[in-house]
């Protein structure tokens, strides 16, 4: 996939902020909620921030020195979303890439026998569970979601891809908001952000 713009498009960070829409103390004051949902909605920016995630594991050496080889790919063999804006954006990587896509989703809400990790927020806590056989030991995983807070959502999808035996070549996400430190709560995982503000 190409994530280059075409003549006359403004660089996808400027893109996505153009789009964004904010909406202040939503969940709860004090918190401002970044809504990609327009973002979503145009088909050209969609497009671009979709190749745009897909690009992080082009970066990671990890990923090249886990490939099998004789094997091209785009460096990762499956992409975990983490619900719910991320399941969009992974599915669409995933489909593009020619992968899987692993829901992580919030607790009680898969059927089967899962794997469970605690995290606190920016405004409360909460549980995120995957399937146990969802990822396979030595799978190389791209974890895909929309905002980069915090960390603490991240931290946990990345340590329940780990539990798995699963190696993470790379944290994507649309839209990272560096004051609140998220980055650093994930080292020494690679992140790649769109759109840092």
């Amino acid at each position: 996939m190409s994530v280059g713009a075409a003549a006359g498009s403004p660089p996808l960070d400027e893109l996505i902020a153009s789009l964004t829409v904010e909406v202040p103390d939503f969940p709860q004051p004090g918190v401002v909620f970044r809504d990609l949902t327009p973002v979503f909605a145009d088909g050209p920016a969609f497009r671009r921030m979709v190749e745009g995630l897909a690009a992080a594991s082009l970066v990671d050496p990890r990923a090249a020195a886990l490939a099998t080889a004789g094997t091209a790919g785009p460096g990762f063999d499956v992409v975990v979303g983490v619900e719910a804006r991320g399941f969009l954006l992974a599915a669409a990587v995933a489909l593009g890439a020619g992968v899987g896509v692993v829901p992580v989703r919030k607790a009680g809400k898969l059927p089967r026998e899962r794997r469970s990790a605690d995290y606190a927020l920016e405004y409360g806590n909460a549980t995120l569970e995957v399937h146990t056989d969802s990822i396979t030991p030595g799978q190389r995983v791209l974890v895909v979601d929309d905002v980069l807070a915090t960390g603490g959502t991240l931290a946990a999808s990345v340590s329940l891809v780990e539990g798995l035996g699963g190696v993470v070549v790379a944290v994507s996400v649309v839209v990272e908001l560096v004051d609140l430190g998220g980055r650093q709560r994930l080292a020494p995982h690679t992140v790649h952000a769109l759109w840092t503000t």
